[in-house]
């Protein structure tokens, strides 16, 4: 059975690849399907994207990447896909995945939709939020495979916080002051 798991991808995270490998245990194949969205401004090109999810892939022999623009059912028919892939982090996530599944459904009724609840340690990541944390600074090695991270630092002309004293300094809590003792 072939599953496609679409999305933006820019950058994947640690969560995306965590669905991919769990996903590459349940399907024959999985096909990592990059969209072309021309509402978002990406960070990386589609080529870029696709270069990087092959890298983060390479140990998955069932794995593959594509790009497609248009509705993703249409690609799936195309694929000859039987299920979407899909992840989901929060509740907020299945209302718009369970719409979107749905609205699938009424355009073909032989693609299913299977939903993976993200593993807890990704619960709280997405793009934005990675690109959100590079924009001001902060390191996203443990969010992104290291070589993703690079190029991310590279975008936003930072080199890897690690590296950058400023932005690892510990930060000492400030202790509560009770409310009567302020000055």
């Amino acid at each position: 059975m072939i599953a496609i798991y679409p999305g933006s991808f820019d950058p994947i995270t640690l969560g995306h690849l965590d669905i991919i490998q769990r996903g590459s245990r349940l399907f024959e194949q999985v096909i990592v399907a990059v969209l072309r969205n021309p509402n978002k401004m990406p960070l990386f090109s589609v080529q870029q994207r696709l270069e990087q999810i092959r890298l983060s892939t390479r140990h998955l022999p069932n794995v593959e990447v594509d790009s497609f623009d248009g509705l993703t059912v249409n690609y799936a028919q195309m694929r000859q896909a039987q299920v979407l892939l899909r992840g989901l982090r929060a509740v907020s996530d299945f209302e718009i995945e369970l719409q979107m599944a749905h609205t699938n459904k009424t355009l073909s009724t032989q693609i299913e939709t299977v939903f993976l609840a993200t593993s807890n340690e990704y619960s709280f990541l997405s793009s934005s939020v990675i690109k959100e944390i590079a924009r001001f600074g902060g390191s996203v090695d443990h969010l992104v495979p290291p070589h993703i991270a690079l190029e991310i630092y590279q975008c936003y002309n930072h080199n890897s916080p690690i590296s950058n004293p400023t932005t690892t300094e510990a930060i000492t809590p400030r202790k509560s002051i009770p409310m009567d003792q302020e000055a």
